[in-house]
């Protein structure tokens, strides 16, 4: 770990503002972090002590930040003992949190068409990345598509929103994006109204076929979800020939670079090499990783 990611580090006591739960067993966490919130970017995440009596720590993604008021905002699901007991944390109890760790998305001004697509529990980083785009005035123009197979956690709302391409009947939106004027669309296989029936992917063939040679030129996608979704959004970046990076998902142990736990193949130029996804990534370029 650079010396720099070490700056960076912060180990935060911070108390539950509030504590959100939603179908399919996502929960929002809203936490008094002011240390985390100042240096947080899109696609960084917390490494979270979920109970006092259980040794290891969880890996979450930050969805939102106010640097000002100095809070950020988690979105979780239940995936085994130690978020079930994050569930039963109350407001005002104090968690544990290190953070803001790894390597964040990087935008670039020559592409200002990004295209995020959250899958899931990835769909946290990509609302982030859109609120630190619309901060930038008029430089980005994104599209954001998110994908489940459970409930989402928000209630959909018919976009006032045009997106060219996308068909009429795929109207639901993120309330939060559409009230920052940032256009989303969402698909699922569950039959959930006005989403997509099909894959993100899906959504985002529609989408890009729409576009001239010159603003496909233009776009850049960014992704985070499941290992099978990010491997077919890679896919789809290469066939359209669009820069792509990807947040990569894996089980870690201590979250800042010690144990080796989370190391994935990576293609560097100078061949295949372990990268750490916590301190080296978790964002990667599409094609170092899945070619």
């Amino acid at each position: 770990m650079s010396n720099s990611q070490r700056n960076t580090l912060n180990l935060e006591q911070c108390e539950i503002i509030s504590h959100d739960h939603f179908g399919g067993d996502q929960h929002l966490l809203r936490l008094n972090a002011p240390q985390i919130a100042a240096e947080a970017k899109a696609g960084s995440f917390v490494h979270l002590k979920t109970d006092p009596t259980h040794p290891l720590r969880r890996p979450i993604s930050i969805m939102r930040v106010s640097q000002r008021e100095g809070w950020i905002e988690l979105l979780y699901k239940v995936f085994g003992e130690g978020t079930q007991e994050l569930t039963g944390r109350t407001v005002g109890e104090k968690l544990s949190l290190i953070g803001p760790i790894g390597k964040p998305f990087a935008a670039h001004m020559a592409r200002p068409r990004t295209l995020l697509i959250g899958g899931g529990v990835g769909m946290p980083p990509m609302v982030f990345l859109a609120d630190e785009l619309r901060e930038i005035k008029g430089a980005y123009q994104p599209f954001v598509i998110l994908g489940s197979e459970v409930p989402f956690p928000f209630t959909a709302r018919p976009s006032q929103i045009i997106v060219p391409g996308v068909d009429d009947d795929v109207i639901g939106a993120m309330p939060l994006l559409e009230d920052w004027g940032i256009p989303s669309r969402m698909a699922t296989k569950q039959g959930y109204p006005g989403c997509l029936d099909g894959y993100v992917t899906d959504l985002a063939r529609q989408w890009l076929d729409v576009l001239d040679e010159e603003q496909l030129k233009e776009v850049e996608i960014f992704s985070c979800g499941p290992h099978p979704m990010l491997e077919a959004v890679a896919a789809l970046a290469k066939e359209y020939h669009i820069p792509c990076q990807v947040s990569m998902e894996e089980f870690m142990a201590c979250g800042i670079g010690g144990c080796a736990g989370c190391v994935i193949e990576v293609q560097t130029d100078t061949g295949t090499e372990m990268k750490r996804v916590c301190v080296d990534g978790p964002v990667f370029d599409a094609r170092q990783v899945f070619g």
